[in-house]
């Protein structure tokens, strides 16, 4: 079993920055990736991005190329999200997702483990 835990969202105002982690612990694959996704009441999980903790390589929704930065260290067994330039419309509920897959996925389906997320709201 394997366990996600989410931390570091917080109300901040637009123009701001964010750091998320995303903890893992437990019998994690021997290669994964780590996915962020987001959910707004009402609407439907929404990718972020996402990192392959083989390689390192990285994925990232149109929305927040540019703005945000997704690494990992895997030693800690953690995948960080750097949100820069935040804006009112990236508040949600960030959750992480991970996969067995080597390459993280745009679809949350393709998710095994979930964490419980960790609130961001953007003031304008």
């Amino acid at each position: 079993q394997v366990q996600l835990v989410e931390s570091g969202g917080g109300s901040v105002q637009a123009g701001d920055s964010l750091k998320l982690s995303c903890v893992a612990s437990g019998r994690t694959f021997s290669i994964y990736a780590v996915g962020w996704f987001r959910q707004v009441p009402g609407k439907e999980r929404e990718f972020v991005a996402a990192f392959s903790t083989s390689g390192g390589s990285t994925a990232y929704a149109d929305s927040v190329k540019g703005r945000f930065v997704v690494s990992g260290d895997n030693a800690k067994k953690t995948v960080y999200l750097q949100m820069n330039n935040l804006e009112p419309e990236d508040t949600a509920l960030y959750r992480c997702g991970l996969t067995g897959r080597r390459y993280g996925s745009r679809w949350a389906d393709d998710y095994n483990y979930w964490g419980q997320g960790t609130q961001v709201t953007v003031s304008s």
